[in-house]
């Protein structure tokens, strides 16, 4: 067996090399093997790679390879299919780029006001754009970002983007950017809209294709059925007898997520709601704590749903099966990523019968009925989230990084690094997740104490 193919024997700068070493990289995955000698060349690439596979690392290198940090113009376009994963972009991005001085790199998405970014645009130009394609459309269209000078276009999980109706703002946003621009696409299926889409944006592109892209998931479907009013109780002892780590509910309708919240709680669960009427900050809060395992059930609607992006997501439940098949296959296909086995359990009332006849006929077998009796009253002790989240009142605006709270919780607060989780640092507020038998202590802690040789208000989500 080859051993896989190291880094160092690609033409990169050395301060490309510094920022493999700062996102800890020993050597390259199979896409990043077969991608970037060609990316790196200036050629345009359609690439079929699952979630994991390290396709974010193989565009960014690639971008900042062609970058000129002396260059003030907009050179580098990255467009995602929600504002999270355009997040996680971002923050890649930026840890790349470490060892160029000077680069700023952009995070430009919908759901958030306008304001803040025409104001970061009239200031200069960032040489590197994440965004999504609705928001970068309408900033194009302002004229307050300009594609003119765009070296690199990437698509990120284009399917994704297609699925979710951006196909229009897509091409539009080609057409603005020059011809001579290099394009790199990613997408987990190849349907036939995509293939149009690669035609239509790229140039002789080289075709890669890493093993796992394409592959049906290793997922265990089951079906509950249920009489009408008994689902939440059937839904409680379901998830008592899987106990899965991280469970999203999803609802059909975005009032039904509260109520479904408010059943769990009865039962004793930490749940969450997520859904379209909430306010972007609340929204953004529920999506940290879902991810940094201080929440373990999130109950949402497909729309709101669209944003979440979390890597290991031990199941997914239909509380209602959804009108059609492509939703379900949607749903289920959020479990059993990266090679990971997925569970999804389905909820099925008489009146929903004959949609799950359809999601049968779909997939050309028949489905696994299970039996679970539902909770007959409250059940023993639930097990809590294995993690807490203090909020920070200041982020990025103070120049806070995470290394700063690291410090603050393992120095004055006392705390053992192993008992601090993820940390997310937005503008103006941070997220830490803390083990949650070390999280009141920590709490006190911070209050007393200061961060970077300041205070900022502490308080517990």
């Amino acid at each position: 067996m080859n051993p896989a193919p190291d880094f160092a024997a690609l033409p990169l700068s050395p301060p490309l090399l510094q920022g493999v070493d700062a996102m800890g990289f020993a050597a390259m995955t199979p896409v990043q093997a077969q991608a970037l000698p060609a990316i790196l060349e200036g050629r345009d690439v359609i690439a079929q790679a699952p979630t994991g596979s390290g396709k974010t690392a193989a565009f960014g290198l690639g971008l900042l390879h062609r970058l000129d940090p002396a260059n003030s113009r907009t050179q580098a376009l990255v467009l995602c299919p929600t504002r999270e994963l355009a997040d996680q972009v971002g923050k890649q991005l930026r840890r790349l780029a470490v060892g160029i001085p000077n680069v700023k790199v952009s995070v430009l998405c919908g759901g958030i006001p306008l304001g803040p970014q025409l104001a970061s645009l009239s200031a200069h130009d960032p040489q590197v754009v994440v965004g999504t394609p609705g928001r970068i459309q309408e900033l194009a269209k302002k004229k307050a970002l300009h594609l003119g000078g765009i070296r690199t276009l990437v698509l990120d999980e284009a399917d994704r983007m297609l699925d979710m109706g951006f196909e229009e703002a897509i091409r539009d946003i080609v057409k603005r950017t020059p011809p001579d621009r290099q394009g790199l696409l990613f997408s987990a299926t190849f349907p036939e809209a995509i293939r149009e889409l690669g035609t239509a944006m790229l140039r002789d592109p080289l075709q890669v294709s890493v093993e796992g892209a394409g592959q049906a998931p290793d997922i265990e479907a089951l079906f509950f059925e249920v009489e009408p009013g008994r689902k939440a109780p059937l839904l409680a002892a379901l998830l008592l007898a899987y106990r899965p780590e991280s469970c999203v509910v999803f609802c059909n309708m975005r009032r039904d997520t509260e109520e479904v919240v408010g059943s769990l709680a009865h039962y004793g669960f930490s749940a969450l709601a997520l859904h379209g009427d909430m306010e972007q900050r609340d929204r953004d809060e529920v999506l940290v704590r879902f991810a940094n395992r201080s929440c373990s059930v999130l109950v949402a609607s497909d729309v709101a749903a669209r944003g979440l992006d979390v890597e290991d997501l031990s199941a997914v439940v239909n509380y209602e099966l959804p009108t059609d098949v492509d939703t379900y296959r949607h749903r289920i296909g959020r479990t059993g990523r990266a090679g990971r086995k997925g569970l999804a359990l389905s909820l099925c009332t008489p009146r929903e019968r004959e949609r799950a006849l359809r999601i049968e006929d779909d997939q050309g077998q028949p489905l696994r009925w299970e039996r679970v009796q539902p909770l007959s009253g409250k059940p023993g002790k639930v097990p809590p989230a294995a993690m807490a989240t203090l909020r920070i009142d200041a982020g990025r605006s103070d120049k806070l990084r995470p290394g700063d709270i690291v410090g603050a919780l393992t120095g004055d607060a006392g705390l053992h690094k192993d008992a601090i989780g993820k940390i997310d640092v937005y503008a103006t507020r941070s997220y830490v997740a803390i083990a949650r038998p070390q999280a009141a202590a920590a709490l006190e802690r911070l209050r007393a104490g200061k961060i970077k040789g300041r205070r900022f208000r502490v308080s517990r989500l």
